[in-house]
């Protein structure tokens, strides 16, 4: 304490020395020996008020936004310096507020890297450090850590897909990661269900139930509300009806901790956990994440700089695509930067941090998400320099979790696993000149922009095979759909008596979704064709689709494809119209279309297994969501004292088997899992939880 304090004395008087804003001495100036007291003085006073008075300021602004608390740090921090030097007898101190600004932003950053410096040193100093720097006073009690019992970290690595992740580690991009490898760490490849993005793969690996959960997003005719998984009452909602279908609160109800989620799996320990950020008031406890790092001023600074450089390097970075004229490209404008920056530096510490506080608590099990390459790889792609380097800054995250492990209580296994991975490919509106809406609301005759009658039907580079004859049927089935539609007979259609509601067409990644509000029901086939009698045929023989599911009251339901395919699900196997998704497609299309929310048309886009390319439905050009190439295959890396995942020669397929395995080595760790009853899991009819709706209002969405 004394050392630095010594040297944010003196790198006070140096400061004082090169601003000419930034005084210690008095008008009539002063001895040195005055001015270092002076200075001894502010930096005390300074040292003190971040310690006593910062964290009441952070805590009083957990309401704020955490991106305006992230772009805030740096005025409170300036306005903390002003106060110090307004306590100094005589008013030898003073700044202008944009000088007290810089100041106080070198001072953090000076004692911070000082204590860090010093402690190393001293494994005893540097574990007091981590403590203070995670929040914790003390560690557990021995006896409660269940002595030399290991706890277990799951770090998820959102959307670094199994053939992403090999790749790192041979380009040297990852080395903590490459020398697990080295060490006998096993990498265990796992097969995604159809809808390949977090919400659902999150949901069944923490709460053993993904079920009905068919995309990104989805329309309930029950309800008549839009599901979409990352919005909090969506969360709280779906989180509730797997807890209801499983029977238990989820893979984390005893002693853990979940960070960065979108599900809470049963945890009591919470920081940036969408489920409970539904809630409102004393138990909404997610936001206290951030009042745990925010609370010592050097990381608040350190996080606010970061946070800078990186919306410089987005707005760097899309410019030289631009310049360069790369392809595919989407637009990276507007408050994206901000968002990058947020998923990539402010969501990164708060949760890295709360991982380690975990660890230095003894807790059992820690589950803990890391967004930031799955952010970048949807804006520049999933391969190339910008989500490299985003690899190498988990990588060193992961290192820092390792190194803190070393200093916990307790032994811990840490296990890094994936959610999904990422499929490349152009936009399906840039390389056909219209959006799945557009084509939707063609079939179904309704308006569409003039844009979309002059489209032509060119040759985008991903197009998989089917050449002219498809781009001629999906011309066709256009230019038909724009006028009245006639039927297989020649006759114009018949027109239903009422004029139907539009359809609400909805994307998750390559994976699209039509349904009829008007209609209660699940609309089958035979009812589409009466009413839009080319729509599925536009559908299906459109280029950039690679199949179509519908319900249908002769076959049960069926997938449809080009050229005229038509295949049961019953009848469905790898092979067909779904071989070029390979292994496991048709069990996922048919477990999805036993959903009871699925939609009345489900479209998968066309995938090109030459390029691994896809079109995403939405404006991605890394997407995941449908099938399709690497999106649908995730990764589990697992030290070698774990058992292995599944036996040799099988495989490991869908959330819901992860879920288990993960079960299974926490049993390993620390003995049975013994799930909450109903009771406990069940909110109370007082709370306001209970009264949660099932979403918040619908908003429209840009492919409503």
């Amino acid at each position: 304490m004394v050392a630095v304090w010594a040297v944010s004395t003196l790198t006070m008087l140096v400061l004082a020395g090169l601003l000419p804003d930034f005084q210690l001495q008095s008008a009539d100036g002063d001895s040195f020996t005055r001015t270092a007291l002076t200075a001894a003085t502010a930096a005390g006073a300074f040292g003190l008020l971040g310690a006593l008075v910062w964290p009441v300021i952070v805590r009083a602004l957990l309401l704020v936004p955490a991106l305006v608390l992230g772009l805030l740090v740096f005025f409170l921090n300036g306005s903390l310096l002003l106060v110090a030097l307004w306590l100094i007898p005589d008013g030898r101190g003073a700044a202008d507020p944009e000088t007290a600004v810089v100041v106080a932003a070198v001072m953090s950053a000076v004692a911070s890297g000082t204590s860090t410096a010093l402690a190393v040193r001293d494994d005893d100093a540097y574990r007091r450090r981590l403590y203070r720097l995670t929040g914790r006073t003390r560690p557990r009690d021995p006896g409660d850590s269940a002595g030399a019992v290991p706890g277990t970290v799951f770090l998820q690595l959102d959307g670094v897909g199994h053939h992403v992740l090999r790749g790192a580690v041979a380009d040297g991009l990852m080395p903590t990661v490459a020398g697990w490898l080295d060490a006998g760490h096993r990498l265990t490849p796992w097969r995604t269900d159809w809808s390949s993005q977090t919400g659902a793969s999150q949901l069944g690996i923490l709460h053993g139930s993904n079920e009905d959960v068919p995309a990104f997003r989805w329309y309930e005719k029950d309800t008549g509300r839009i599901m979409v998984s990352n919005r909090p009452a969506s969360a709280v909602e779906l989180q509730r009806r797997a807890v209801r279908r499983t029977g238990d609160a989820g893979l984390l109800t005893v002693d853990g901790a979940s960070r960065g989620n979108l599900f809470s799996g049963g945890a009591d320990q919470l920081a940036l956990v969408l489920s409970v950020a539904a809630r409102r008031g004393r138990r909404n406890r997610s936001r206290a994440g951030y009042f745990a790092y925010f609370s010592d001023p050097a990381n608040a600074v350190r996080t606010a700089g970061s946070f800078v450089t990186e919306c410089v390097r987005e707005m760097y970075q899309s410019t030289r695509a631009l310049l360069r004229r790369e392809s595919p490209r989407v637009s990276r404008g507007g408050t994206y930067p901000f968002v990058r920056a947020f998923a990539t530096v402010v969501e990164r510490d708060v949760v890295v941090s709360a991982v380690m506080g975990d660890m230095l608590a003894g807790r059992t099990a820690v589950y803990a998400d890391l967004v930031a390459y799955d952010e970048v790889a949807h804006h520049s792609g999933p391969h190339g320099r910008d989500t490299d380097q985003v690899l190498g800054r988990l990588d060193r995250a992961i290192a820092l979790i390792a190194t803190v492990a070393e200093h916990a209580p307790r032994p811990y296994r840490i296990v890094l696993l994936s959610d999904h991975g990422q499929s490349p490919g152009e936009t399906f509106e840039s390389a056909y000149g219209l959006t799945l809406k557009d084509l939707v609301r063609a079939g179904c005759g309704l308006p569409v922009p003039r844009r979309v009658r002059r489209t032509r039907w060119g040759h985008p580079q991903t197009e998989s095979g089917g050449g002219s004859e498809a781009r001629d049927a999906a011309r066709d089935a256009l230019r038909s759909a724009l006028h009245r539609p006639v039927d297989e007979s020649g006759e114009t259609a018949r027109e239903l008596p009422a004029r139907p509601s539009e359809p609400v067409v909805l994307a998750s990644g390559n994976l699209g979704l039509i349904s009829f509000p008007d209609v209660p029901h699940r609309m089958t086939r035979e009812e589409i064709d009466r009413r839009h009698p080319a729509l599925l045929r536009s559908l299906a023989h459109h280029p950039g689709v690679g199949f179509v599911l519908v319900a249908s009251a002769e076959h049960g339901s069926v997938v449809l494809a080009r050229d005229g395919v038509e295949v049961p699900v019953a009848e469905l196997t790898d092979d067909g119209p779904l071989a070029v998704f390979g292994r496991g497609a048709a069990r996922a299309v048919r477990r999805t279309d036993g959903f009871p929310h699925v939609a009345d048309i489900m479209v998968n886009s066309m995938y090109d297994p030459a390029t691994g390319g896809v079109h995403a439905f939405e404006e991605q050009i890394g997407s995941h969501g449908g099938l399709g190439g690497e999106q649908s295959h995730a990764f589990l890396l697992s030290p070698p004292d774990l058992s292995p995942p599944v036996r040799e020669g099988e495989e490991l397929v869908g959330a819901e088997q992860v879920h288990r395995v993960l079960r299974r080595w926490l049993r390993e760790c620390s003995g049975p899992q013994v799930p909450l009853g109903p009771l406990q899991i069940s909110p109370s009819k007082g709370t306001s939880e209970s009264l949660l709706p099932v979403d918040d209002p619908v908003a429209q969405d840009k492919n409503h």
